[in-house]
């Protein structure tokens, strides 16, 4: 390809095409062959482009490319309410879009410098990638590694977590760069092997699932709506004629923020919810009041209806559930969280937690973005027997927004050994064993309840008592291959 090619508008667009492509491999899709071949051809690319500038502008336009498809939900949260914020929508994905991109970009820049491009790239990129999920409370949306997601090569997750998926997913697409023939062998060879070890793992037999049934419940309520003074006793019936339908179940559990009410101002709701479980305990997303001070809440109600365990959300949402300076961006401008009900924002809970919910085991709660960060995951303070996560994904549309998230979600059951229960408002609702297989679903944008039982619990995997620190390990030796080894790739 000729060298003009590679740097200008031509430059630019290839990059942005080939990011584009590689984004294909995300949920729904999940296209990971496009996402291979199109990495392949941006590694060959770097090796080629005439400098450091242009090495960085093609890092900056593929990645541009990549998080405007892959996060093209963003725009969703804008049109619940066009006429207010509508017009935010386009800067949303070009700021979203190229602001990451930068991170792609710092990574093409240090992989030009080095002797070993493609190496170089690969090293750098995992790293920023895992640097992504940190920064500025962190966004590890869309990893690469998440391509895998739902096939038995995303079980390398309970060894080194979403990082290792990365940084195999990088290695396979650079080999055939770096060696030609002999590397696309040396790739096949690599998934073949990671392909071998997924079904191997999916092959051990798991422990029983437990004998107490629960229900969940997706009121299936539009998010335009949602919050409408005419609807809000709808709202609630639905829940609670899902929860009282046919045979009671032990536990009931219903998504984030699903009661319009608050307890501190509605105490009634308390004993509708209980009435209509008969007796049963109640797992609740609703809001909460303490002084000034407003939760995003997950509170247990016994079959009393007294409170018997609470988690409040500790990982807010940026601009979705509080604004950075929140009181005075609120005095001077009169912004406010898009989630944010309660007040003008919601205030952060404590951390991470157990709660131990006596015959129900220990869980470890998660309320919606929560579930993306392994490390926050990896936290918590004791192992828990389960995962919970209640969310409210109307936000994210229906088109990607709710599978990406809830494929994420699955990750979190891999790399702990745990399985985990998703409560979602309008899907995806499911039961996930403690290998990330999907055990029970219910059909997305629906009204209904799904009665199943918590499946057991593994030992805890590598990842969850390690961390990240294996494939740190590993991105050092590759970065410093990058530097010292001259061997010359073929072009």
């Amino acid at each position: 390809m000729p060298e003009a090619w590679l740097s200008g508008r031509r430059g630019a667009a290839l990059a942005f095409g080939l990011g584009a492509i590689a984004a294909l491999g995300q949920a729904p899709l999940g296209f990971w062959w496009a996402t291979l071949a199109a990495l392949s051809g941006l590694i060959w690319c770097l090796e080629r482009v005439p400098g450091p500038r242009a090495a960085f502008m093609t890092g900056l336009w593929a990645g541009a490319g990549f998080f405007a498809i892959g996060l093209s939900w963003i725009v969703e949260p804008f049109l619940i309410d066009v006429a207010r914020h509508g017009w935010m929508a386009p800067f949303a994905v070009l700021l979203l879009s190229f602001g990451l991109g930068l991170f792609w970009a710092v990574a093409a820049l240090l992989a030009r410098w080095m002797p070993v491009p493609a190496l170089g790239f690969v090293a750098a990129f995992a790293g920023f990638e895992w640097l992504r999920g940190v920064i500025f409370t962190g966004f590890p949306w869309a990893m690469l590694g998440h391509v895998w997601i739902g096939t038995p090569i995303d079980q390398l997750a309970a060894v080194g977590g979403p990082s290792a998926l990365s940084l195999l997913t990088l290695m396979v697409a650079a080999l055939p760069v770096l060696w030609r023939w002999q590397g696309l062998m040396a790739s096949a060879l690599v998934l073949g092997l990671a392909l071998g070890f997924g079904l191997w793992r999916l092959a051990q037999p798991l422990p029983a699932d437990g004998a107490l049934t629960i229900r969940l419940v997706q009121p299936n309520a539009e998010q335009h709506a949602k919050w409408d003074a005419d609807r809000a006793r709808e709202f609630l019936g639905r829940l609670l004629n899902l929860t009282a339908e046919g045979k009671p179940a032990d536990l009931t559990i219903w998504p984030e923020t699903a009661v319009p009410y608050m307890l501190e101002y509605a105490p009634e709701v308390a004993d509708m919810v209980v009435e209509a479980s008969r007796g049963k305990p109640v797992a609740l997303g609703i809001q909460r009041e303490e002084g000034d001070r407003f939760f995003n809440s997950l509170r247990v109600l016994s079959g009393e209806g007294a409170e018997t365990a609470r988690y409040d959300k500790a990982h807010l949402v940026p601009f979705g559930e509080y604004i950075p300076f929140g009181d005075l961006a609120y005095d001077w401008f009169g912004m406010r969280a898009f989630a944010a009900q309660a007040g003008n924002t919601y205030s952060a809970g404590p951390g991470p937690m157990v709660l131990d919910l006596g015959p129900f085991g220990r869980v470890l709660p998660l309320i919606c973005y929560e579930a993306i960060f392994p490390r926050e995951v990896n936290a918590s303070p004791e192992r828990a027997d389960w995962m919970l996560q209640i969310t409210n994904d109307a936000w994210f549309g229906v088109w990607t927004g709710p599978f990406q998230h809830f494929a994420q979600a699955r990750l979190r059951a891999v790399e702990q050994g745990l399985p985990l229960i998703r409560v979602a408002n309008t899907g995806v609702t499911a039961v996930v064993d403690a290998r990330g297989r999907v055990i029970d679903q219910l059909p997305f944008g629906t009204m209904a309840a799904l009665d199943s039982r918590i499946p057991g619990a593994l030992a805890p995997t590598i990842y969850s008592r390690w961390g990240d620190g294996p494939v740190f390990l590993l991105l050092a030796s590759l970065g410093l291959l990058a530097m010292v080894r001259r061997g010359k790739a073929s072009h």
